[in-house]
């Protein structure tokens, strides 16, 4: 039976619980479009780096809050977009999603998958710009982090929360050191980032295929933004990256982030400038531009105890022109950086991969970034290397050497061949010491130089096969004991009989 009282009731209920919601959105107009700027009238509460929206749902940032209207630049095509449209307040800055869900996927910078493998199940966001750690809240950089590769681990060590620029022309195997770094970090607990900015589709899926190959990826972001994309999404491509990489490293973990590269990054931020008409300075780059790459690059840092003792390492990476190191991005990145690895062009040619000029490159972190094993055999390889390099230019000059001369460009040849590497290999740190040991004691003077690389393979395989302990003991005491490396001379002599 119907009850008409009961009905009543739940009516009158309803209705005395009825509240009207309004929903007040600040809306502007747009006056001008065209480049991937959009001047939008009548947004006077819009923040500065807020996104606004468009009817079409594209978003854009509000970057240049001027008298009369608001330069926002468009994140994607802007031919939909006509004047007239009305535009949105979303209320909220720039952000990205973050968290472990991001690791092992291709994103673009908004944090929107683009690799095909479905939705990120990520509810938390963070904001792309934020405030760095300060003096306080770090601690000195003087944990390894270990790049797997012999010229760098040995003479240009990078700690964990160090910045350290890679540079060199194009096609000099820059990108090559960067992914060499993540494939080494298997099994050391230390998380990747690595940001594709204004790189071809084709590459960056090459090269998640690589990370994937040799099981990378799964401890890995990549965050890439194409060639034909809106610059804005290049210009906030390394900071979406590294709020990625922040929030990790506030959560006491370490993280290691690739840029790749900020010459990209600082044209695409030329040209957003540029478009917005701002004032251009030197090279028509912006008076802030040396601003937009230290607030990046200071974000990296190695975290106080009582802040979770996390880390976050860069490795920006800058393209030179024809060496030219005193152009004004260069420079502008070199005083920022803890250091720069440096590859040349002639060492490339020469066969000398990777191409790292050991005279000009410099860790500024230094040996305190080295385990004790590697830094007792790699002070007597620094001096080698400079003994050999003095020598050699004169050497070209003369025809005939003495004896001492003649010892030191032959030792100095075969420290340069011991210390050359193929791509995708990096080496445990053991195996690093056990070589450059090798190489700096003098064991190697009887063997060719053309063969080297053969004897080092042979070598290490041999060692791991008969004298497994030494690596072990290495490995673990992070020292080269009196005792091993008695061992370790007699191992080398041992091997080089039956070479």
């Amino acid at each position: 039976m119907i009850n008409a009282d009961e009905i009543a009731g739940i009516l009158k209920q309803q209705i005395a619980q009825f509240r009207t919601e309004v929903h007040e959105d600040q809306v502007g107009t747009v006056i001008e479009v065209g480049a991937n700027i959009a001047r939008v009238y009548g947004l006077e509460a819009v923040q500065q780096s807020e996104l606004v929206e468009f009817p079409s749902g594209l978003q854009g940032i509000a970057l240049n809050l001027e008298e009369d209207n608001v330069g926002v630049i468009i994140l994607g095509p802007d031919t939909e977009i006509k004047e007239g449209m009305q535009v949105r307040r979303t209320g909220r800055i720039v952000s990205v999603p973050v968290g472990d869900h991001m690791l092992g996927r291709v994103v673009d910078p908004l944090g929107n998958p683009i690799d095909g493998k479905g939705a990120i199940a990520t509810r938390k966001y963070r904001t792309i710009e934020n405030i760095a750690p300060s003096v306080v809240q770090r601690q000195p950089v003087k944990q390894p982090l270990q790049t797997g590769i012999r010229a760098i681990d040995s003479l240009i060590p990078i700690g964990r929360g160090q910045r350290e620029l890679i540079i060199g022309d194009r096609s000099t195997g820059k990108t090559a050191i960067a992914i060499d770094t993540i494939i080494n970090q298997k099994g050391k607990g230390v998380l990747c980032i690595y940001v594709a900015i204004g790189q071809k589709n084709s590459t960056v899926a090459s090269l998640a295929q690589i990370l994937e190959q040799y099981g990378a990826l799964e401890y890995t972001t990549v965050v890439a933004v194409g060639p034909s994309e809106s610059p804005a999404l290049k210009y906030i491509a390394p900071y979406a990256g590294c709020a990625m990489g922040e929030e990790l490293m506030y959560a006491g973990k370490d993280v290691l982030i690739v840029y790749d590269d900020l010459t990209k990054h600082a044209q695409a931020y030329r040209e957003v400038s540029l478009l917005l008409r701002r004032p251009p300075g030197r090279e028509a780059y912006p008076g802030d531009i040396f601003f937009l790459h230290s607030r990046l690059l200071e974000r990296a840092a190695k975290l106080s105890e009582e802040m979770g003792g996390g880390s976050l390492t860069a490795l920006p990476v800058i393209e030179t022109q024809a060496g030219d190191v005193s152009a004004y991005i260069p420079t502008n990145l070199i005083s920022i950086t803890d250091g720069q690895i440096y590859l040349t062009t002639p060492l490339f040619f020469q066969g000398i991969r990777p191409a790292v000029d050991v005279g000009i490159s410099v860790s500024r972190v230094g040996g305190s970034a080295q385990i004790k094993a590697m830094r007792s055999v790699a002070g007597q390889l620094k001096l080698d290397l400079a003994q050999y390099r003095e020598l050699a230019a004169f050497a070209k000059l003369s025809s005939d050497l003495d004896k001492t001369t003649q010892a030191t460009l032959s030792r100095g040849e075969k420290i340069t061949e011991i210390l050359k590497q193929p791509q995708y290999h990096p080496q445990p740190v053991e195996q690093q010491v056990a070589l450059i040991f090798a190489a700096t004691r003098g064991y190697l003077a009887n063997i060719e130089t053309a063969r080297l690389q053969e004897w080092s393979v042979s070598f290490i395989h041999w060692l791991r096969d008969k004298h497994p302990d030494v690596l072990s003991s290495i490995a673990d005491i992070k020292q080269l004991s009196d005792d091993v490396a008695k061992t370790l001379g007699g191992a080398v002599d041992e091997f080089n009989t039956s070479f």
